[in-house]
Parts: structure tokens; sequence; C-alpha cells
């Protein structure tokens, strides 16, 4: 996710608690929606779009705090 700001996330996971929680419940909505998908034979049950919905919501605030730290 965000390669090209590959420097400033590592940065922020050392600085940044809320960055990151926000950053670490990101990967763990991802493992989840593996989990599902691997054993679901459809990837659009509920409860996966809900969650794809929270991971998507996570990512655009990622997002943000990396743009506000670029531009600082």
């Amino acid at each position: 996710m965000f390669p090209e700001y590959r420097d400033l996330i590592t940065k922020l996971k050392t600085t940044d608690a809320h960055f990151t929680r926000k950053f670490d419940e990101h990967n763990q909505l991802d493992e989840e929606i593996k989990q599902l998908e691997t054993h679901s034979s459809s990837d659009t049950t509920p409860e996966v779009k809900v969650l794809k919905a929270k991971k998507l919501h996570l990512k655009e605030e990622i997002f943000e705090i990396l743009k506000k730290h670029e531009m600082a």
C-alpha cells in the first residue's frame, strides 16, 4: 500500500500511535477479508462487502495522514 510513501510509513509507524493503529487495523481487515474469501464461493457476501468498505475508509484515512505529513 502506497509504495511511494514507504519511508514515511516506516517513520510514522514508530512515531505516531494513531497512524499505527489505522495501519494495523487496515492490515487486519485485509487478512480477515482474504480468509473469508478463501472460505466462501463468492466475494460479494454482505459481511465481505462491509469489511471491504471499512478497509477502503481506513485506506483513505491513511492516505490523508500521509499527505498531511508529506506537506509538513
